[in-house]
């Protein structure tokens, strides 16, 4: 029998230094600002957790005379314009610090808000020479820049990921495309895992972006440049996101099961933020994010299991592991995908988030200049295999 292969690869390890389980936001967030000697802090938070809930105003009142201001004027999938304002809300305050408060667009949004003050960027046009871009089958191109160093403190409501990933995604509205900007120092210094705040997260949003972080590890899994390290957290993720969502799904104000579900995120995106690629399920959701504004866990419930199904002749053998963490090694994984979300009660094809026929050439064209298709395990080589795809799960 002729042994596996030997795995050689660098693993890159975030720069976050603490990730808090259970505790308070509030409490440690005032204690992050302590620590980082922090006297103008700025808050980033979500709309609704802004004006309806008292999240906010508590974590304001907990940093008492550091809150130099709050802002909320993120729109999902980080338009260029909203950053702009961003970085000038928090250049008025002028601001040492900045703690994100919400889902993965205000996340994504506080790490370039970061980066903006850092260089100063004071037009939509400045963010192109950060951007990064995909040259074909060669691979990246990634600017060089130096990283801010304001601290970052993220306290995540919904299950996208984001905040463990030194990458944050921006749609450039001129040209409808989502777009990659990332260097070390972008990512988070410390994380606040509270499941008390996510009470107030939409179930939708809670459960979608939880299939979101299914999608990161059932990627991996399947991925023929995952390693070891990176297929042990996608497994755990796994089986933790499975029991996890069940639950809230029964009972939404089980706790202990919603921080199950953001151990399970942390997990899922271990993987690719140390440099495992992801696959066609994100770069088609990339797309449809960019193009019809459909939210990231609703692309990922849309995808992945028609995705997973696609690239069964190429890695069915890793697939099995895929199986195993999902409950049942006897079943196609794509299988076990489906059933999971239909049993969350979310949207299955493209016509359940409003995609028509008339609008998958587009799709599969502008999905082939992603940054993940040229990193699926079964090649895209043609607008045809993405469209092969499309319309599995049209």
């Amino acid at each position: 029998m002729k042994p596996d292969a030997l795995t050689a690869k660098t693993v890159t390890l975030s720069r976050t230094q603490r990730v808090h389980l259970g505790l308070e936001a509030a409490c440690v967030i005032a204690e992050e600002a302590g620590f980082a000697n922090a006297r103008r802090v700025f808050v980033i938070a979500g709309r609704t957790l802004r004006e309806d809930t008292a999240v906010v105003r508590d974590i304001e009142a907990a940093l008492g005379a550091a809150h130099a201001g709050t802002w909320s004027g993120i729109s999902p999938h980080v338009p260029r314009a909203d950053v702009l304002a961003g970085i000038a809300a928090a250049r008025a305050c002028d601001a040492d610090m900045i703690v994100a408060v919400g889902g993965g667009s205000v996340v994504d949004a506080a790490k370039v808000v970061n980066l903006g003050l850092h260089h100063g960027i004071t037009e939509v046009s400045d963010l192109d020479r950060f951007t990064f871009a995909v040259r074909g089958k060669a691979g990246w191109s990634r600017p060089a820049f130096e990283g801010p160093t304001r601290t970052l403190i993220a306290v995540p409501t919904t299950l996208s990921g984001g905040e463990f990933s030194a990458l944050a995604g921006v749609t450039d509205e001129r040209r409808k495309k989502k777009e990659g900007i990332t260097h070390p120092g972008m990512a988070p210094a410390a994380i606040v895992l509270d499941p008390r705040l996510t009470i107030h997260t939409p179930e939708w949003l809670w459960l979608s972006t939880g299939i979101r972080s299914v999608d990161h590890a059932t990627e991996t899994l399947a991925s023929t440049l995952s390693d070891p390290y990176s297929d042990g957290m996608a497994e755990s993720a796994l089986r933790l996101l499975g029991e996890g969502l069940r639950r809230v799904r029964r009972d939404p104000g089980d706790l202990q099961a919603r921080l199950l579900c953001q151990v399970g995120t942390w997990q899922s995106k271990i993987p690719s933020a140390s440099g495992v690629p992801m696959g066609a399920s994100h770069a088609i959701g990339h797309v449809l994010g960019a193009r019809h504004a459909v939210p990231h866990g609703y692309t990922s419930c849309v995808t992945a299991p028609g995705v997973q199904a696609w690239n069964a002749t190429h890695v069915g053998d890793r697939q099995r592991r895929i199986s195993a963490a999902l409950g049942s090694v006897e079943r196609p994984a794509a299988e076990l995908l489906d059933d999971l979300i239909r049993e969350l009660g979310l949207p299955r094809t493209l016509a359940d988030v409003g995609v028509g026929a008339s609008d998958l050439e587009a799709i599969a064209e502008a999905t082939l200049n992603d940054m993940w298709a040229a990193t699926n395990p079964r090649p895209l080589a043609r607008r045809e295999d993405v469209l092969e795809i499309l319309q599995a799960v049209a």
